[in-house]
C-alpha cells in the first residue's frame, strides 16, 4: 500500500462515524464542496489542482490525498500535478518541500492505478 491510499484508509471509518454523527455538516460541506468544483470559468481539473496545492501548503494529509486522486479522476497528467504542487512549494516555503512531495506521491501513484 502506497501513501495516497494509505491516508485514505486510514481516514475511511473515523470519518464514516462522524459523518453519522453529524449529516448535516457533511451534507452542507459536500454542497459546498462540489459547487466550489463545478466547471465554471476555470475547469475541475484546473480546480482540483489548485485544490492539491493548497492541501500542500495546510499540510492536510487527508486532502492531498483526496484532491490528488480527483485531479487524476479529471484528467490531470503529472506534469500539471507537479507545476501546481511547485506553486504550492513557492508559497508555502519548507513545509511545502516536505507536503509537496506527498501530494506527487499520492498523484503518481492514482495516476498509476488509473492507467488501463
Amino acid at each position: 500500500m502506497t501513501y495516497g491510499t494509505h491516508v485514505r484508509n486510514e481516514l475511511r471509518a473515523p470519518a464514516r462515524e462522524l459523518r453519522k454523527a453529524i449529516p448535516q455538516v457533511y451534507d452542507g460541506y459536500r454542497q459546498l464542496h462540489d459547487s466550489a468544483l463545478a466547471a465554471g470559468a476555470l475547469d475541475t481539473k484546473t480546480k482540483e489542482l489548485i485544490a492539491m496545492a493548497i492541501a500542500v501548503s495546510k499540510e492536510c494529509d487527508g486532502c492531498i490525498a483526496a484532491h490528488a486522486h480527483a485531479a487524476v479522476r479529471q484528467g490531470a497528467t503529472e506534469q500539471e500535478a507537479a507545476e501546481a504542487i511547485g506553486v504550492a512549494i513557492l508559497m508555502n516555503g519548507g513545509p511545502g518541500t516536505v507536503y509537496g512531495p506527498r501530494a506527487f506521491a499520492a498523484f503518481r501513484e492514482f495516476h498509476a492505478e488509473a492507467k488501463p
